[in-house]
C-alpha cells in the first residue's frame, strides 16, 4: 500500500515543471486533492492532477474579483 505522502510527493514533483505564474493555487488543491483521492479508493494521482486544476481555477477567480474591486475603488477616487 502505498503512503498518502508518496502520492502527493509524486503529485508535487510532476506539478514542479509548470511554471510559478501557472502553479498558483495548484500546490495546495494538489495537495487536498491527493489526500481525498487516496482515501476515496487509492486514486491519490487523479486526484491530485484534479485538486490542481480546481486550485488553478479558484485562483484566477480570485484574482479577477481582486481586480474588478481594485478598478471599482479607483474609480470613485477624485
Amino acid at each position: 500500500m502505498k503512503s498518502p505522502l508518496l502520492t502527493v510527493a509524486a503529485a508535487l514533483l510532476m506539478l514542479g515543471a509548470t511554471s510559478a505564474a501557472n502553479a498558483k493555487g495548484c500546490i495546495k488543491g494538489a495537495i487536498v486533492g491527493g489526500v481525498a483521492g487516496h482515501y476515496a479508493g487509492h486514486h491519490g494521482m487523479l486526484g491530485a492532477a484534479a485538486g490542481c486544476l480546481y486550485g488553478r481555477h479558484h485562483a484566477k477567480e480570485q484574482e479577477k474579483q481582486r481586480q474588478q474591486q481594485s478598478q471599482m475603488n479607483g474609480q470613485g477616487k477624485l
